[in-house]
C-alpha cells in the first residue's frame, strides 16, 4: 500500500510538473494583447481597445486560490495604493468563472479597494492561457505584453512594480 501511495504521488509531482511546463499561456511577451470585452451583470462593459495607450496590468485569480490570496493582498497592500491615481495605469482585476455577485461577497471578506471584474466564463481567460492562477500580463502603452508570470512569489512582485515603473516610463 506504501508503494503505491508513494508510486502514485511520484506520478502527480511528475505530471503536475509537466502540466506546469506545457502550459506558458497563449500569449507571450511581445505578442500583442487580445481584444476583449468584459460584461458586468448589470450590462455594462469595458472594451480592452478602450484603454489603449495605457500601462496595463491583468490579472487573473479565482477567490478559491491560496497563491493568488497572496497576491491580492499584496495589490492591496503595495501596488494599489502606487498607482490608483495615475492615469497612465489600469489595474484589471478578473476573476475567473466568478460572477460580480460572486465578486461582491469576496471583497465584502476581503476589503479591496480596487476594482475586481467578472469572467463567468472565461472568454477573456481563455483568450491568454488554458490553466493556472495567478496569471499576469503587463501590457506597455503600445499594447504589447511587456512581462507574463504565473503563480506569486514576493521576488515576483518586487520584479512586477520595477516594470510597471519602467512601463509608465516608455512613451506609446
Amino acid at each position: 500500500m506504501k508503494k503505491y501511495l508513494l508510486a502514485s504521488l511520484l506520478a502527480f509531482v511528475v505530471f503536475a510538473g509537466s502540466a506546469r511546463e506545457d502550459d506558458p499561456g497563449i500569449v507571450k511577451v511581445g505578442d500583442a494583447m487580445p481584444s476583449f470585452t468584459i460584461i458586468s451583470d448589470d450590462g455594462s462593459t469595458l472594451r480592452s481597445a478602450s484603454l489603449r495607450g495605457k500601462v496595463i496590468l491583468v490579472n487573473f485569480f479565482a477567490t478559491w486560490c491560496p497563491p493568488c490570496q497572496k497576491e491580492l493582498a499584496a495589490f492591496q497592500q503595495t501596488l494599489w495604493p502606487r498607482y490608483k491615481d495615475n492615469k497612465d495605469f489600469v489595474l484589471l482585476v478578473i476573476g475567473r468563472e466568478h460572477s460580480d455577485a460572486d465578486l461582491r461577497k469576496y471583497n465584502e471578506r476581503k476589503g479591496f479597494d480596487f476594482p475586481l471584474y467578472p469572467d463567468k466564463s472565461r472568454a477573456i481567460f481563455g483568450a491568454f492561457a488554458k490553466s493556472l492562477i495567478p496569471r499576469g500580463y503587463l501590457v506597455g502603452k503600445d499594447g504589447r505584453i511587456l512581462y507574463a508570470s504565473e503563480g506569486y512569489t514576493e521576488e515576483e512582485f518586487a520584479g512586477l512594480m520595477t516594470k510597471i515603473e519602467d512601463a509608465l516610463k516608455q512613451e506609446p
